[in-house]
């Protein structure tokens, strides 16, 4: 097994002491969920910047042909989403996460406890984030939520935007462009001028709208909500999920493999 590496997470040159794992080159944060709810408020509170990203096996193998993107989240706040990053961290480090983070759950949950926020949504498909953003209202009246842009810009129009995202500089900034985009935008174009917190949030206003059910709850349980969404849209997803996740599993094993052979 590889051991579990202690990390830091960097933002304005302030050091955050604790533990990541290596999960097919990502460093994934060994947090329990209070303990990342905390990270995420505390960066808000210091004014300090943070930038978030959700581990899945997806994110794993769209990085594992990136490099430069795989170098940049080593500056992200890394939290462990889906049960294949779970396997992984049992195969490699001998133990599961503390907690299955997801962006879909973190984000309304973290709603519901903070105090009041400036939110800025950007991505989705036209007249999505607004739906979701009044839906977001609706639940959690105690913030203020504006949209940036649907996700279908023109590359011409993204100085314009980061101009405005500067002018407001939301507390939280939710970035649904799906992987690898919106990481790669947070990576790229995002800084402190521009939120306190970036986070890439995939499907998340897709599901606050309706537009993509939930998996029944017993399924969520179970973590096999890949599976339902699999049954839901077989088109759009299966190579994600009948190609990716043996090539997912296939890593890992590598990985576990070449563990060994270093030791």
């Amino acid at each position: 097994m590889s051991p579990t590496r202690s990390m830091t997470i960097a933002g304005n040159g302030e050091r955050r002491g604790y533990a990541r794992r290596d999960i097919g080159g990502i460093g994934v944060a060994v947090v329990s969920r209070e303990a990342a709810f905390a990270e995420v408020l505390a960066a808000i509170a210091a004014g300090r910047h943070l930038k978030l990203a959700f581990c899945n096996a997806n994110l794993v193998n769209v990085v594992a042909g990136d490099p430069a993107l795989q170098r940049s989240l080593a500056d992200f706040l890394v939290l462990a989403d889906g049960i294949g990053v779970d396997l992984g961290s049992r195969l490699l480090h001998g133990t599961p996460f503390p907690a299955n983070l997801n962006g879909t759950d973190f984000f309304p949950a973290l709603l519901g406890r903070a105090l009041p926020l400036r939110v800025a949504l950007l991505g989705g498909r036209p007249g999505v984030a607004e739906q979701a953003a009044a839906e977001l209202a609706r639940r959690y009246p105690l913030h203020r939520f504006t949209v940036v842009s649907h996700g279908y810009y023109d590359a011409a129009d993204e100085e314009k935007l980061l101009d405005g995202l500067q002018a407001q500089r939301p507390d939280l900034l939710l970035v649904a462009l799906g992987n690898p985009l919106q990481e790669r935008l947070i990576a790229d174009r995002i800084g402190p001028r521009h939120a306190a917190v970036a986070a890439g949030v995939g499907a998340l206003f897709d599901f606050l709208t309706g537009e993509v059910p939930r998996a029944p709850a017993i399924i969520r349980k179970a973590r096999l909500e890949w599976v339902y969404r699999l049954w839901l849209e077989p088109g759009r997803l299966w190579r994600r999920y009948l190609l990716g996740n043996p090539a997912f599993l296939l890593r890992l094993l590598r990985q576990y493999a070449g563990g060994r052979r270093g030791r």
